[in-house]
C-alpha cells in the first residue's frame, strides 16, 4: 500500500467525537455533583484513569472495526460493539481504581459519570451523520458521481448509505442507454463534459461482468489525467455462498472470497479459551480419567488409550486420542459389521449395539468419559473444543466438494451435531448441513450456547453409542 494511502479508510472525525462526548460527559458529571478532591495528586490519578478508559474504548472500537468508513454496520450494531468496547474499557478502570491509590470521591459520582458517559455515546451513534453534517457543512464534502445501470446504482447507494461515509451525491450516468430517472445525468461517453459542469470530486464506477477491460481502463485514465479519484465497484465475478472483502498487497488489490470466519481478534480469543479449558479440565478429569483407565485395563486387554488418525482442518491427518472403548480387534470385525451399518449412505459408521463394545466402553461411550483425552488434541493445537466432527480418512475419501467444506475448519470435541442429535442422526447429509451452518453462523457467543447445552446433552444421556 502507498504511503499516501495509510489509514484512508480509517474515520478520524469518528474518533475525534468519541473522545470529545466522552470529555463531556465527565465535564457534566463534575458540574452536576460538584466532587472536590483533597489534593492535586488525586484529581491527577483519577483524570489519568480516566483517560486509560478513553484509551481502551478508542481501540475496542478500532479492533471491531467501528472507525473503518468502508464497513457498514446498522445502528443496533454499532450499539452492540460500542458497547463491549465500552464495557471492557469499565472492567480495566475499574482495576485500575481498585488498586490505585485511595481517591475520595463519592459513588454517585462514579455511577453518574458511567451512566451519562454510555446514554452520550449512544446518542452520537443514531445521530452521528448529523453531527458531522453540522460540523463539516455540505461545501466541504465530496461530490460523487456514479456510473452503472439504474438497478446497480439504487443498490449500490442502499449499502453506501449503511457506511459512515458522507458524500455529496450529484447524480449517476449510465454506460450507454438514457434515463428518464431525476439521478439520471448523462452517459459515460460525456465523462469529462459533465466532471466539468458539476465540479466532481470523485467517481464510482460500478462495472459490469461483460464490460470490456480495455474501455473501462480509458475512463480510469481519464479521471486520472483530471485529478479526479475513480473508484471501481468490482462486480466480475458471482459471491455465491460467500463472504467477500477488498484487501491490498503492495500496489496490488486483493479480492478474497472466503466461508470461514476471517475475524482474527476472536479466533485469538477462541484458540486462548481452548487452551485454558482444556488445561483445566485435564486437571479437573484426571482422578475420573486415572479410574477409567485402570477400569479398562482390567476389563480387557488392549491399550488404554486408543489412537486414530482423522482428518482435521482442511485435510491434515492427526492422532486423535480416546479411551478404548471396544475390544482390541474392532478394527478388524468392522468390514464383517457393514451390513449393520445405520448410517444410510455409508459416509460414517455407526451401530446402536456394537458387538465390539466392551462392558466399561457401554459406560465411558454412555457419560462420554472416553472423549476426555481428546482434552490435550485441544490442548496440543490439533483440536478446539467447540468445532466440526472430526471424520475418519475413508470417511473423507469419498467426500463430494461440497462436503468437504465441512473439514474447512479444526474439527471439535463437541458441535452443532453433538447437541442437536448426536448418535440419533443417520443421514450424513444432515450431518454435514449442521457443520456447515455453524460454520457460517460461528461465533464466540454460538461456541458458548453449544458447550451450555452439550453440558445438558451429556447429563440426559441420550443418543450418545
Amino acid at each position: 500500500m502507498n504511503r499516501s494511502n495509510f489509514g484512508a479508510s480509517f474515520d478520524i472525525i469518528h474518533v475525534l467525537i468519541d473522545v470529545l462526548v466522552l470529555f463531556f460527559s465527565f465535564f457534566i458529571a463534575y458540574s452536576v455533583f460538584d466532587n472536590d478532591f483533597s489534593t492535586m495528586e488525586e484529581w491527577i490519578a483519577f483524570v489519568t484513569i480516566y483517560l486509560v478508559c478513553i484509551l481502551i474504548f478508542l481501540l475496542g472500537n478500532r479492533t471491531q472495526y467501528i472507525y473503518n468508513n468502508t464497513i457498514f454496520f446498522y445502528r443496533d450494531r454499532i450499539i452492540k460493539r460500542e458497547t463491549l468496547s465500552f464495557i471492557l474499557a469499565l472492567v480495566c478502570g475499574g482495576f485500575l481504581y481498585h488498586f490505585s491509590a485511595d481517591l475520595p470521591i463519592e459513588g454517585d459520582f462514579v455511577w453518574w459519570l458511567i451512566g451519562i458517559s454510555y446514554v452520550m455515546l449512544v446518542l452520537e451513534i443514531v445521530f452521528f451523520k448529523n453531527i458531522i453534517d453540522r460540523f463539516i457543512g455540505r461545501k466541504h464534502i465530496p461530490r460523487v458521481l456514479y456510473v452503472g445501470s439504474k438497478d446497480s446504482y439504487n443498490k449500490f447507494r442502499y449499502f453506501f448509505s449503511k457506511t459512515a461515509l458522507i458524500v455529496n451525491e450529484i447524480g449517476y450516468i449510465s454506460f450507454d442507454e438514457d434515463d428518464d430517472s431525476l439521478e439520471y445525468i448523462g452517459c459515460l461517453k460525456n465523462l469529462e463534459t459533465i466532471i466539468r459542469k458539476y465540479n466532481i470530486d470523485q467517481v464510482y464506477i460500478l462495472q459490469k461482468r461483460e464490460f470490456d477491460v480495455v474501455q473501462l481502463q480509458s475512463y480510469v485514465d481519464k479521471c486520472i489525467e483530471m485529478g479526479v479519484t475513480c473508484r471501481i465497484i468490482i462486480d466480475v465475478f458471482r459471491r455465491r455462498k460467500s463472504f467477500s472483502y477488498i484487501s491490498s498487497i503492495g500496489t496490488y488489490p486483493v479480492y478474497t472470497f472466503h466461508t470461514v470466519s476471517m475475524n482474527m481478534w476472536a479466533s485469538f480469543i477462541k484458540r486462548l479459551f481452548d487452551i485454558i479449558f482444556s488445561f483445566v479440565a485435564i486437571v479437573l478429569t484426571s482422578p475420573i480419567m486415572l479410574i477409567t483407565a485402570i477400569a479398562i485395563k482390567l476389563d480387557s486387554k488392549g491399550p488404554v488409550i486408543f489412537k486414530q488418525v482423522r482428518v482435521g482442518k482442511n485435510g491434515r491427518h492427526f492422532k486423535i486420542w480416546k479411551f478404548r472403548s471396544m475390544y482390541k480387534n474392532a478394527e478388524e470385525m468392522k468390514d464383517e459389521l457393514a451390513d449393520l451399518n445405520e448410517v444410510e449412505d455409508g459416509m460414517m459408521f455407526k451401530i446402536k449395539d456394537d458387538p465390539r463394545v466392551t462392558r466399561v466402553g457401554k459406560f465411558i461411550r454412555k457419560t462420554s468419559i472416553d472423549e476426555l483425552p481428546q482434552f490435550f488434541n485441544v490442548l496440543f493445537g490439533s483440536m478446539a473444543v467447540v468445532g466440526t466432527r472430526p471424520p475418519t480418512i475413508d470417511e473423507v475419501k469419498k467426500y463430494t466438494n461440497k462436503q468437504w467444506r465441512r473439514i474447512s475448519i479444526k474439527p471439535g470435541i463437541t458441535g452443532m451435531w453433538q447437541v442437536y442429535g448426536r448418535s440419533s442422526i443417520t443421514d450424513f447429509n444432515k450431518v454435514v448441513e449442521l457443520d456447515t451452518e455453524y460454520i457460517d453462523e460461528w461465533s464466540l457467543w454460538l461456541d458458548a450456547k453449544i458447550l451450555f447445552k452439550t453440558v445438558a446433552e451429556v447429563l440426559k444421556r441420550k443418543n450418545s453409542y
